[in-house]
């Protein structure tokens, strides 16, 4: 590749250019050009290296685009296509970094039509309570994973493309059906990022809000770290896998009603069996996976 075009250089683009810059030695030829909603943040980039060159004309960007990145959240991605779609070249590849795959397929094929083939959803397993591009860094995709969601519709130029950009940036890239996707995400990602916001709100809806901040600890720094996270984004996430994420919710609503009944009753030993469960499969999951990072 030549000229990879990225929408949006927060954290997810602004790692990925990043990340790319870093192995330039393999590709000293590359060029990667920026576009944000915000001329402030296009600046930025600029600025701190992150890309390229700044660009706010998409025709221009987009010129012998060899790639085009939508690292933007889920929501403004069918603005971005709808604007790109007369500027593709037949080679162009396009993909994104969406926490959410099948409603972006979905949207992808209605507007791309013919186009579809060369469009290749992507979910990478990395992130950040941070956002902006202050907060890029280049290793943010080292050892960790990404998720391709390829149709039968889908090239196999797209699927190679998505596959070596991804793995340039240090990344594990694996594939799965969209629905899939959505539905194991929903369980590990998004559920408890919901619950972390949910718990920081209820806290801080209370009149002794103040107390209970001033000694809230290690545990609740923890449990509530992604409740920091960048709220549009994760509106835009709950929203687009709203139908998986209420299942996850009645699922674990009724995991809650088995504890408190079971304190309602004072069953330590059942107490103490649901915990020892817990406890073991957790551990043993951070054991096999020590570096992982889920947003």
């Amino acid at each position: 590749m030549k000229k990879i075009v990225i929408f949006g250089v927060g954290l997810i683009g602004g790692s990925v250019a990043l990340a790319l810059k870093k192995a330039k030695q393999t590709n000293a030829m590359l060029q990667i050009v920026g576009l944000a909603r915000t001329s402030t943040s296009l600046q930025a980039a600029l600025d701190l290296g992150v890309i390229d060159v700044a660009s706010s004309d998409i025709a221009i960007a987009l010129k012998e685009a060899d790639l085009v990145l939508i690292a933007a959240p889920v929501a403004q991605t069918a603005a971005i296509l709808q604007a790109i779609k007369p500027h593709l070249n037949a080679h162009t590849i396009i993909t994104d970094a969406g926490s959410t795959k099948a409603d972006v397929l979905r949207c992808a094929e209605e507007i791309l039509g013919a186009q579809f083939k060369q469009f290749i959803g992507g979910h990478p397993i990395a992130g950040a309570e941070k956002s902006g591009v202050t907060a890029a860094k280049a290793d943010l995709y080292l050892n960790k994973n990404v998720v391709l969601t390829p149709t039968p519709e889908t090239s196999q130029q797209a699927i190679l493309a998505a596959t070596q950009l991804w793995q340039a940036c240090g990344a594990n890239v694996s594939e799965m059906p969209a629905e899939t996707h959505d539905s194991i995400f929903a369980a590990v990602s998004h559920l408890p990022h919901l619950l972390a916001f949910a718990l920081v709100d209820d806290i801080a809806k209370r009149p002794n809000a103040a107390q209970l901040f001033g000694f809230a600890a290690s545990g609740f720094r923890d449990f509530t770290r992604i409740a920091g996270s960048h709220p549009e984004m994760w509106r835009d996430i709950s929203l687009a896998n709203k139908n998986a994420l209420l299942s996850e919710l009645t699922a674990y609503q009724a995991e809650l009603a088995t504890v408190k009944k079971l304190l309602e009753n004072e069953d330590g030993a059942g107490l103490q069996a649901l915990f020892e469960h817990a406890s073991v499969t957790r551990n043993a999951w951070a054991l096999a996976n020590p570096t992982k990072v889920e947003i």
